[in-house]
């Protein structure tokens, strides 16, 4: 198991709930809509970049590999009112700066890479790539999973990608 992140003041370990209240508050203060599916994927990204970058997780809430792609279910009972509508939340200043300055940037680095994209393209590139599909492995794709999407192929799957690049 790797170390996770806590809370700067706290020392609470983060939760991808926290998580998503910051994509929220960069994506109301640039514009950007975030669906449900949307912050999923982009909840996804942050924790498997981190795996692959720094071998750290962000969170320690299971990534599953729903239908839809990589999912947390309770990001997705927090926000499933919304259905394919933009999320929208208040989220105060007091919350985020919770939140480690290491970690926004962090965040901030995967937000300028994927924000771009919608929720349907997302989920598009993660059914592409090989930790969700392992996670899937022998499971029709209209049936439902709770089966977990690991740390470990994530961080061997997206270091891998590093590694090509470098």
């Amino acid at each position: 198991m790797t170390p996770q992140q806590t809370h700067s003041q706290t020392g609470i370990p983060l939760t991808a709930l926290k998580l998503a209240d910051y994509l929220l508050y960069k994506g109301k203060s640039e514009g950007v809509e975030i669906t449900p599916k949307k912050l999923q994927k982009l909840l996804y990204y942050v924790q498997a970049w981190s795996a692959a970058i720094n071998d750290k997780k962000v969170f320690e809430d299971k990534i599953e590999a729903w239908i839809h792609g990589p999912a947390i279910k309770d990001v997705y009972t927090a926000f499933q009112e919304f259905g394919g509508r933009p999320i929208i939340k208040e989220v105060s200043q007091a919350s985020i700066e919770e939140i480690p300055d290491e970690v926004r940037g962090f965040v901030d680095k995967v937000w300028s890479v994927y924000s771009g994209f919608d929720g349907n393209y997302l989920e598009y590139l993660t059914h592409s790539e090989s930790p969700w599909k392992d996670a899937r492995k022998g499971i029709e794709p209209y049936i439902s999973s709770d089966n977990e999407i690991t740390y470990e192929s994530m961080r061997g799957f997206y270091g891998a990608q590093l590694q090509k690049t470098s």
